[in-house]
């Protein structure tokens, strides 16, 4: 999901979108790299990852350990979490074992996509509900759904008589989210729309926790140990949120569900189609609500069980959420694949423009808004609402006439074709000067990173920063090269005049004037 600029974040795992857009600011002229929250105020814009993409193959990704050495201990710890959910190991179709990444589910026997192989009751998950019947229940009463399962993860986490003393052993202690990087990692993320996102969600973090200390901590020192609810662990505590929760169950139905969460994340399925369902329970005395896991896939026995973990989402929005990035199993498939590589581009009609309130109304008529997400990818150029919004933003002199009343209903479909030549020229004098700034903003070039990558990077977050950082630069080189081209044939495009002369009957299929029948 892209990012709006203005609206605050709400915690809502998986489906919570990723990187900060690119903002071409008011002047369209530089790129901006505004750090900027929220989600979507406005109709989200077309340009998402296909699921149908050419998917490259990946091994597992996992977020359930921060090693990727599971021992002995957590396989049984794994196995007492199956029974104290109420689930009988048993009788389901996976089990927990030592993976590649560490600790997964693989399959007992051969399972066919769409089979559930999961189903967790209710009274397992970890809810708002849970929390407002816990001893900490009174005080975080009124805090948002993320706030009081953040709050409560900390609490239980220091029980020793927990309920959930099993899930919380195996939960990571150190989560690899760019949230969590050094100064130094970082820096490595120079120019890249993922730096701006982590910091900016770094600096929501510290300020929730801050009014959250204000209003609830302090307050409640009894309750609220200092040594326990700190920001280090508050912010692992947001980081397990993010990276642990899956639609139906987000937002202000926000829940945790004990070992559904640990799939792992790999190439399951061409249509990546969601694995998550919430199945409701039946009468008085019938079965409870439960979360259903169902293969993604198609999988042989014996072998791990992997879920997409959303098929919109780029190697920007996997670095952030949960550590990793996909890549292939060679460097050579993966710098072919560009399966993850994604910019999001932020447009906004300028405040100054002496047309923007006409701008705005007609935006607002057709779904969108003074400002608008585009999420980027390579091999689909940009979006025709892109390129009509585009021409809207730009729209003056002699164009103006569209933007009056008259038009008003119509406008949008008459801007969707180009206009003029000069509004035409205009998107891209402003799109091509926008990508520059933006490839100048990083450290280092696109052959620079290919370098990288193909000497063999060992260290994991470095490789992270490489693969997110070159991704971005593809996109905005492709997207330059879009502009280029189509800059070079404006004088073969046809525009408003002629359309409409053409819908008039003055001009033949040709672009001759017609001439001149009078009827006696």
């Amino acid at each position: 999901m892209a990012l709006l600029h203005g609206s605050s974040p709400l915690l809502c795992g998986h489906s919570l979108g990723g990187g900060v857009p690119g903002r071409w600011p008011r002047d369209m002229s530089t790129m901006s790299r505004s750090s900027l929250l929220g989600g979507h105020g406005r109709r989200e814009a077309a340009g998402r990852l296909s699921s149908s993409r050419r998917r490259v193959t990946v091994s597992s990704l996992n977020v359930s350990t921060s090693s990727v050495e599971a021992t002995n201990s957590d396989i049984k710890e794994a196995e007492t979490l199956v029974g104290s959910i109420g689930v009988a190991l048993d009788n389901l179709p996976v089990k927990p074992a030592r993976v590649q990444s560490g600790i997964g589910l693989i399959s007992k026997r051969e399972l066919w996509r769409g089979e559930e192989i999961l189903a967790v009751p209710r009274k397992s998950w970890i809810t708002v509900a849970t929390v407002k019947e816990s001893p900490i229940g009174s005080a975080v009463e009124g805090q948002r759904p993320w706030v009081c399962l953040a709050l409560f993860l900390l609490w239980e986490r220091s029980n020793l008589n927990s309920p959930w003393k099993s899930y919380f052993k195996l939960l990571p202690a150190e989560l690899n989210s760019t949230l969590f990087w050094s100064d130094e990692e970082l820096a490595e993320l120079q120019g890249t729309q993922l730096l701006g996102s982590t910091l900016s969600f770094k600096e929501f973090v510290e300020t929730e926790f801050e009014r959250v200390r204000s209003e609830v901590l302090v307050p409640n020192m009894a309750l609220f140990d200092p040594s326990v609810f700190n920001l280090e662990a508050f912010s692992w505590a947001f980081g397990i949120l993010r990276s642990r929760t899956f639609p139906p169950l987000t937002g202000e139905d926000l829940a945790l569900v004990p070992l559904a969460d640990f799939i792992n994340h790999g190439a399951a399925a061409s249509d990546a189609r969601p694995s998550w369902e919430l199945r409701k329970g039946t009468g008085f005395f019938g079965s409870q609500d439960a979360l259903v896991v169902r293969a993604q896939g198609d999988f042989r026995a014996g072998q791990e069980v992997v879920m997409d973990y959303g098929a919109e989402k780029g190697n920007g929005q996997l670095a952030l959420e949960y550590g990793f990035v996909e890549s292939a199993e060679s460097t050579a498939a993966f710098l072919q694949s560009q399966s993850r590589d994604c910019f999001t581009l932020t447009l906004e009609i300028p405040e100054g423009d002496r047309f923007a309130d006409d701008k705005v109304d007609i935006a607002d008529i057709n779904g969108f808004g003074a400002s608008v997400s585009f999420d980027l990818v390579c091999g689909q150029g940009p979006s025709e609402d892109m390129l009509t919004y585009l021409r809207l933003m730009v729209l003056d002199g002699p164009d103006a006439f569209l933007l009056e009343a008259l038009f008003r209903d119509a406008a949008w479909g008459h801007i969707s074709l180009p206009v003029s030549r000069e509004n035409e020229e205009g998107i891209c004098t402003a799109m091509l000067d926008g990508c520059r700034a933006a490839l100048e903003g990083y450290g280092t070039s696109v052959d620079e990173d290919v370098r990288l990558l193909a000497a063999g990077i060992d260290d994991p977050r470095l490789k992270v920063a490489v693969v997110v950082r070159l991704g971005e630069k593809r996109v905005l080189q492709e997207l330059q090269g879009w502009f280029e081209a189509h800059l070079a044939r404006l004088d073969k495009l046809e525009y408003y005049a002629e359309r409409r002369l053409r819908d008039l009957g003055l001009l033949d299929d040709k672009g001759f004037m017609t001439p001149w029948v009078f009827n006696e």
